[in-house]
This record gives structure tokens, C-alpha cells and sequence, in this order.
């Protein structure tokens, strides 16, 4: 059974940066796709950001060029480097794995929160003007 549990979040000021951590257990991280997610008050939660077992990275809009999503080398962390944090990027964060096993994965299927099984509790970024 996977599970995966987030850490890093916090307080920070616009224009500053945070790493967020995923923690995976019962499956390495590149066993898998680890997808982030996040949710803001108010709204649906949104995809992210994604990386397959090859190393493919996906991102949304709306932080592609601030974020990178990478796989660290003990192979259980996959990690969310943010910077040039804006007030929009305030919500809880959260990263999920898919059972997918193929090496690479496209767009669509990164980008789908039903593509994913196993979800963290979250963490909390804020970020003031």
C-alpha cells in the first residue's frame, strides 16, 4: 500500500521561494507517477505539476518557469521547488501516485486527479502580497 505524506509548506512572502517534499512509502518514487495538486479556499482542487518513472515533467501554466518538480536520488522523495511565489499560489498542497507502471506517460493522464490512487494529508502554503 502506498502512502505519501508532504512536508515544507509554510509562510512566505511574494516574490519568495519554498521547497515541498513528498514522502513515498510502500513504493519508491520511481516505481510510480507522483503527481502535486493544490487547492485553493473556495476552488477545485488543480493539478500542478507531475513526473513520470522516465523523468518527464509536466507543469501547469500557471507555474511553469517558477516551479520544478524533481525525484531525488533516495528514490522515496519527490520534491516541488517554488519560487517567485505569488499571493495566487496560497492554498493546501497535496501529492498523489498513480498505479501506472509504464516508463512514460503523457499529458493527459499526468494532468487527471482520477489517474491517481493514493493521496497525501496535504500542506499549507501562504503566501502574502
Amino acid at each position: 500500500q502506498v502512502q505519501l505524506a508532504e512536508s515544507g509548506g509554510g509562510l512566505m512572502q511574494a516574490g519568495g521561494s519554498l521547497r515541498l517534499s513528498c514522502a513515498v512509502s510502500g513504493r519508491t518514487a520511481a516505481e510510480t507517477v507522483v503527481g502535486w495538486f493544490r487547492q485553493a479556499p473556495g476552488k477545485e482542487r488543480e493539478f500542478v505539476s507531475g513526473i513520470s518513472r522516465s523523468g518527464q515533467t509536466f507543469y501547469a501554466g500557471s507555474v511553469k518557469g517558477r516551479f520544478t518538480i524533481s525525484r531525488e536520488n533516495t528514490k522515496t522523495i519527490v520534491s516541488l521547488q517554488m519560487s517567485s511565489l505569488k499571493p495566487d499560489d496560497t492554498a493546501v498542497y497535496y501529492c498523489a501516485s498513480s498505479p501506472r507502471t509504464a516508463f512514460f506517460a503523457t499529458s493527459d493522464y499526468v494532468t487527471n486527479q482520477k489517474s491517481y490512487v493514493a493521496w497525501g494529508q496535504g500542506t499549507q502554503v501562504t503566501v502574502s502580497p
